[in-house]
């Protein structure tokens, strides 16, 4: 991997070279969002880490409830610091609403035990602690060495995490069952040597340039390595004996929780009955596409689930092997930022650079990295391919590039770190909210179709079956979470029935309405399931974006200037967006 300098500037306004013309003065509203950065960077060594800021290297974050209480406590103090400034200008006023929104609604979650209980399928400390070793520096020999000391410190964060699980059940607060178990198995897979990413990864070691390691540090690892996996062990046995005999059988968590989730993952207050009725209505529009394109491809009568076979049957549509996989996902990677540059967008030349991997990993999932803020560590699209999985479907994933790549992810990503001269550290590596980031990935693949490089056949029937999942899981998600009864146009589905939404009936929605195998179905249910509010912020904020997009061009503004205005912005909550967008 790219190696990321310990000597990196550091991220204030007027460290780097401006993006155009002169560079903005920092203001009293910046000073008080930098010295968050730098704190957040000193509590979290993996947060500057994964943006390339100067850091404690060869240690993981603490994971113990006083250690989360000091993430609240910042937040806190800083809340305090920005009711005595004033703003300057426009970016300031963004800085200080979208600040206070996000530091606001991560406190109101920490107040109400969520970071102490944190347990599911995707993204809680059994996942995290696993997955950010991908992007640590590998570079030198001493690269190596601070990923050594961090594989060793994986035993005590793991400890301080279960800590933090005891105190959330000694109060209630514990995961569904189905979490608790999904989590156990994956530790197990974690422990195993065989099936370790720990041992993919440290198998691998080299330098830079190709040289090998010396012998003393490549046993090191694979010491430090063995400990790592034993400590994932550990807390498989922890989640079997102290909280599974807790964790009750719903998988909705409510009402209240669910609109706190949301308000988290949007930056927005939606009405969650009208995003409902609204992911319905959606839903059927895209069946309706989908049967009238199955209709054009192979004739009449023939299924959407049919075409999708055929399609999927199809030598030319077909990627056979993981390295095919990489070079094809790099091609079209390529090929887009070549056509999109000048003309819907201005990529600046850091962004011309995106890498495509396959991820150590093998859980199904496909997602993005952002750059480290020097630019040193390129933006990198990850594929984790499970065990056994060697053909590929072009006509499906395409649109998954895009919302990965460019338009989507490393456009979005990348840009907002690049603008240096015009956002402060926390506007451009701090701030992350899911339905702008993920919004914006599905208005990107959108606009992909509109601007025609989605129009064979089958490619549309890809975005669509992108659009039909993101669409089901909006009804999934809300019907299951807040207890809804499951509407009359899907109560025929064979599995699905009349009744209150539940596991049982939503993965047999899932199944008729997502062309996915089922080891990536499965995964999908169960993070919809213990990830409340996650994926609906996808459509709902491709949703409000496509919104907050025709009120510009109503105004007159070309599309080309509203796509370069709003990423300038960074990623902020959708409500301070539109707001943003609007003045």
């Amino acid at each position: 991997m790219t190696e990321t300098p310990s000597d990196i500037p550091s991220a204030t306004p007027t460290a780097a070279q401006p993006v155009g013309g002169s560079v903005r003065r920092p203001t009293p509203v910046d000073a008080v969002a930098e010295r968050y950065v730098e704190s957040l960077a000193d509590l979290s060594p993996e947060f500057a880490v994964s943006v390339g800021l100067p850091g404690r290297r060869g240690e993981l974050d603490g994971y113990s409830p006083e250690a989360l209480d000091a993430l609240t406590d910042l937040d806190r103090r800083t809340l305090a610091e920005l009711e005595q400034v004033a703003p300057v200008d426009a970016i300031d006023r963004v800085t200080l609403a979208a600040m206070r929104e996000r530091l606001g609604v991560s406190i109101e979650a920490a107040e109400a035990g969520e970071a102490l209980r944190r347990l599911d399928n995707i993204d809680s400390p059994i996942q995290n602690l696993r997955d950010l070793f991908d992007n640590l520096p590998t570079a030198t020999e001493a690269d190596w060495a601070d990923f050594a000391a961090c594989l060793r410190d994986v035993p005590r964060a793991l400890e301080e995490y279960a800590d933090s699980l005891r105190l959330a059940a000694s109060r209630g607060d514990v995961a569904a069952r189905r979490q608790v178990e999904t989590c156990i198995g994956q530790s197990r897979t974690q422990a195993a040597e065989s099936s370790s990413s720990y041992t993919a990864l440290i198998d691998a070691a080299t330098t830079a340039d190709g040289t090998p390691l010396p012998e003393s540090l490549q046993e090191d690892l694979r010491a430090a390595s063995a400990q790592a996996r034993v400590a994932y062990g550990r807390i498989a046995d922890f989640l079997g004996e102290q909280i599974a005999p807790l964790a009750g059988e719903v998988d909705g968590v409510g009402r209240e929780r669910y609109a706190r989730f949301s308000r988290e993952f949007l930056g927005a207050v939606v009405d969650l009955d009208e995003t409902y009725e609204w992911g319905r209505e959606r839903l059927a529009a895209i069946d309706a596409e989908q049967r009238e394109i199955a209709a054009r491809l192979y004739g009449a009568g023939v299924s959407v689930r049919e075409a999708m076979d055929r399609l999927n049957a199809d030598p030319a549509r077909t990627i056979h092997g993981t390295a095919a996989l990489q070079a094809w996902m790099q091609r079209t990677a390529d090929d887009a930022i070549a056509a999109l540059d000048g003309t819907h967008f201005d990529i600046p030349a850091p962004l011309r650079t995106l890498e495509c991997r396959i991820a150590p990993s093998a859980t199904g999932g496909i997602y993005y990295t952002g750059p480290s803020d020097d630019f040193t560590r390129p933006g990198r699209m990850w594929w984790s391919v499970p065990e056994g999985t060697d053909t590929f479907a072009a006509w499906q994933e395409r649109t998954t590039v895009f919302h990965e790549g460019v338009p989507g992810h490393h456009l979005q990503v990348g840009m907002q770190t690049y603008v240096r001269d015009e956002l402060n550290a926390w506007r451009r590596l701090a701030c992350w909210v899911s339905g702008h980031g993920e919004g914006w990935a599905l208005y990107a693949e959108q606009l992909m179709a509109d601007l025609g490089f989605q129009d064979d056949p089958g490619d549309r029937m890809g975005v669509l079956d992108s659009q039909r999942l993101r669409a089901a899981r909006v009804v999934l998600d809300i019907g299951v979470h807040l207890g809804k009864r499951r509407p009359p146009e899907l109560a025929e589905l064979p599995g699905v029935g009349d009744g209150v939404w539940d596991a049982d009936s939503a993965w047999a929605f899932l199944r008729h309405n997502v062309a996915m195998t089922e080891s990536f179905l499965r995964f999908e249910l169960d993070r919809y399931l213990g990830f409340p509010g996650q994926a609906p912020s996808y459509a709902v904020g491709q949703r409000l974006w496509e919104a907050t997009r025709d009120e510009a061009l109503g105004r007159g503004e070309s599309l080309k200037d509203f796509h370069m205005r709003a990423l300038r912005l960074g990623s902020v909550g959708l409500d301070v967006m539109r707001e943003a967008l609007a003045d």
